[in-house]
């Protein structure tokens, strides 16, 4: 069916036959895109002419206008009609007549409507006021009635817009900046809104005013395609839903990307996040350039008179061979031949971040368009400029996104391609794959001071996370592009075994420090088996820190830096020859001592609670930083300790980060056995509960008389999920070589209200000790260690541990 036949199909049957025609449209599998947005807007232009003729008969000086994205002739499945009856103010009551006679029958068939009557004068007078009314009718488009008083407004608006420019545009360009504080950047979010985040359909709109401004314009060359991008996601994703709606959720996402023939959701995200990429860019470049046309405008007149009327000359700066800063903008030389001097684009990158100063698109395109690749391996200077470029902080991210959006580094590194744009479906992270890789090079510029080798450093941080997109473990497989893009940009041998071993062990440090038991000598050797060396060992520590500040504020704590600290010491010590000894139980404080006593004497628990804090920092203003709370409970040996003191911390809310638990010794003349528990945790907001409060509950847990199961049943049911979204299954292991003195069972699973007290009764059930508990979350996800015994202390046998494993597991999946 052709666009005529739909359009002569809501001729002839009026509302009705317009549903119809519409639905039509929309359900054409084989048009879509632009197309279809065209034949809509046409479609419901011939529906509302025929409605405005029928009820403007004899009525003059009145017209049907559309503005914002209708106007544009860009109406999505779900899209508002943004209309304006505009009237020369003869007969306001037959306008008013009119107006129903629209409006009525759109809202009849569910249409969202945005309307409003006004006459020319009133149009611009609240244009005026408001801004996104006048960037509203920047895109009027006559419907039907007076073309001239259409076209009178049109051409009042656009001068208006031209000569309130200098004031109108700052004051946009700060509504932009709060708009992407609220709703974050486009590029970046794991749902976004494809109209209000940073890089959406709002931004490339703003750009068109801009443009329409004559003050500025945006760089053209991709923009159109990125707008159409996103305007084809929203079209798919108003069918999928059948809602009205910018907001890209995860649970729709696999159908969005079905309807536009893609993949999957993560192809679907990628090609959203490269468009939304191009937008931000051309609006970093478009206001940059308003900013120096008005700054330009504010000093000619004062600079003329000071010249006598002379035209002035720009002002020049060297920075660097071949590189100058001039009006607030890295440029070249006018003696740079990009297309001799393949080292320029990392020497001007490396100059424009020293300096704290963009790059200009002008330069950027011109190395883009000329410059020769790199020689293989590449010369020492190419390697010390993307050195400099790495440690120069905050401002790479601006000035490599300026050579990314150009092509450059691909060109320089093509395994850059496979990283960019690529979403991480992990609630801690908060950036893409390759920010995040920016992102770690600039926390790791931070420390340079604190290694030896910072250029290892900072090259490990930008490619720690390379095998990201590959199939398989992506620390082995960064590993293996580690090495060959280390020796591609010139490191020697010894160099490149350092920073592919950096690679392969970036998650080394964290992942034992919070897993493990750092007491165990098994784990400290393992650690400096893998490490080899102190110099890698420093630069190791280092880039953890660095790659877990670049994650996001879940991935890192003072209590994390602790325990990798605390490991980090350990190891060096065995790398320096030190002899691990066998750790011996320590004999009890005389505050375990005293708690034991007490509660032998009462046949109950009894408990303290502790704040622990790491020395002040360094500097001048550091104060002492909370680490957790430490948590002493004596209890009479009895079975369902474990569970119970699980369960009531995780009913006042208690995050467990360490647990340990052990039978203790009493002072001679004092008989029975009594567990002694020394955790360590933190709330998960608000104010710790009072000891007093948490005994008591543990009494009841203990007695029988508080049910903990149904109580967390009650909090899992309440707590928040993603709709649509199931998690993975938890899973379940054994890790035999993990030490010699327990079997190591890892837990993976969902983070929940109670995840502690359902494994801590699965490990009750199944007849073992705990003598030790490392649990981690990150995000959504649980990685718990336990460290477990036979009654009698020692190690489970392998069949006996791997039962063990699969008790658990059964008791989490149901």
């Amino acid at each position: 069916m052709t666009s005529t036949d739909v359009s002569k199909d809501a001729e002839d049957s009026g509302p009705s036959g317009y549903a119809a025609a519409r639905l039509r449209l929309l359900t054409e599998e084989a048009r879509s895109g632009p197309p279809r947005r065209s034949a809509l807007a046409e479609l419901t232009d011939e529906w509302l002419t025929g409605l405005f003729a029928a009820g403007a008969e004899g009525l003059r000086g009145v017209s049907l206008v559309a503005v914002g994205g209708y106007g544009r002739g860009e109406l999505s499945p779900r899209s508002d009609l943004d209309l304006l009856l505009l009237h020369d103010g003869a007969d306001s009551g037959a306008v008013a007549a009119l107006a129903d006679r629209i409006w009525y029958p759109v809202w009849d068939l569910g249409l969202a409507l945005d309307h409003s009557v006004r006459t020319p004068a009133e149009a611009r007078k609240t244009a005026g006021e408001d801004l996104k009314v006048q960037l509203g009718l920047l895109d009027a488009r006559h419907i039907a009635g007076d073309l001239g008083l259409t076209a009178g407004l049109r051409t009042a608006v656009l001068a208006d817009w031209r000569n309130q420019a200098p004031k109108r545009l700052p004051e946009l360009q700060e509504l932009s900046a709060e708009r992407a504080e609220r709703q974050g950047e486009l590029q970046y979010l794991l749902e976004p809104d494809l109209k209000e985040a940073r890089g959406g359909l709002r931004d490339a709109t703003i750009l068109r005013a801009v443009a329409a401004s004559w003050l500025a314009d945006a760089p053209r060359e991709g923009l159109a395609d990125a707008r159409r991008r996103l305007l084809d996601v929203r079209d798919a994703l108003h069918l999928t839903t059948g809602r009205a709606t910018d907001r890209l959720s995860l649970q729709e996402q696999d159908q969005v990307a079905a309807e536009l023939g893609l993949l999957d959701a993560d192809t679907l995200l990628r090609q959203v996040y490269e468009a939304a990429r191009v937008i931000s860019y051309a609006s970093d470049v478009t206001w940059r350039e308003v900013g120096r046309v008005l700054r330009s405008r504010a000093v000619r007149p004062r600079l003329r008179a000071m010249l006598g009327g002379g035209k002035p000359t720009a002002e020049r700066s060297p920075l660097a061979e071949g590189v100058v800063e001039q009006d607030g903008e890295v440029v070249l030389a006018r003696a740079a031949r990009p297309e001799r001097d393949p080292v320029l684009p990392l020497r001007a990158a490396a100059a424009a971040a020293q300096a704290g100063l963009p790059l200009s698109l002008h330069a950027v395109r011109r190395m883009a368009a000329t410059v020769r690749p790199l020689p293989t391996p590449w010369p020492a200077e190419a390697r010390e400029q993307l050195v400099t470029l790495l440690g120069s902080g905050r401002p790479t991210i601006d000035v490599w996104e300026a050579l990314e959006a150009e092509g450059l580094i691909t060109r320089l590194l093509p395994d850059w391609e496979r990283v960019r744009c690529r979403p991480q479906r992990n609630a801690v992270h908060i950036w893409t794959v390759d920010r995040h890789l920016i992102e770690t090079a600039v926390r790791a510029s931070e420390f340079t001071r604190r290694v030896h080798r910072p250029d290892l450093l900072l090259v490990a941080a930008l490619l720690h996370d390379i095998g990201k997109g590959w199939p398989g473990d992506h620390s082995v497989a960064g590993e293996i592009i580690a090495k060959d893009v280390a020796a591609r940009i010139g490191f020697d041998r010894d160099d490149v075994a350092v920073l592919s071993a950096l690679v392969r062990h970036h998650l080394l440090l964290v992942d034992t420090a919070t897993r493990r038991d750092l007491e165990d000598p098994a784990t400290v050797r393992s650690v400096a088996e893998a490490v080899g060396s102190q110099g890698t060992l420093e630069l190791l520590h280092a880039l953890t820190e660095a790659d877990a500040l670049a994650t996001g504020p879940a991935a890192w704590s003072s209590w994390r830096g602790s325990l990798v600290a605390d490991l980090v010491k350990r190891v060096a010590a065995v790398l320096a020859g030190d002899d691990l000894d066998e750790p011996e139980a320590a004999a009890p404080t005389a505050e375990q001592e005293r708690l034991a006593i007490e509660a032998m004497a009462t046949g109950s628990p009894v408990l303290s609670l502790r704040a622990q804090t790491e020395p002040p920092s360094e500097e001048p203003s550091g104060d002492p930083e909370p680490l957790g709370v430490e948590l002493l409970i004596a209890v009479p040996d009895q079975p369902g300790v474990l569970p119970a003191v699980a369960g009531v911390l995780a009913m006042h809310r208690l995050t467990v980060r360490t647990a340990e638990l052990r039978a203790l010794d009493l002072p001679d003349g004092v008989e029975g056995a009594v567990l002694l528990l020394n955790w360590r945790v933190a709330a998960e907001y608000g104010s710790l509960p009072q000891a007093t409060r948490l005994r008591a509950d543990l009494v009841r847990a203990l007695d029988g008389t508080l049910d903990i199961a149904g109580r967390l049943a009650e909090r899992d049911a309440a707590y928040p999920r993603r709709r649509g979204v199931v998690p993975p299954p938890p899973r379940v292991s054994v890790h035999p070589a993990a030490s010699r003195l327990a079997t190591v069972i890892e837990v993976r699973a969902q983070d929940a209200p109670g995840l502690l007290f359902r494994i801590g009764r699965a490990l009750e059930d199944a007849a073992v000790r705990m003598r030790s508990a490392h649990v981690s979350t990150l995000g959504a996800n649980a990685v718990d260690a336990f460290y477990v015994t036979g009654p009698e202390g020692a190690p489970l046998p392998s069949e006996e541990a791997a039962a063990v494993a699969r008790k658990v597991e059964e008791t989490l999946r149901g």
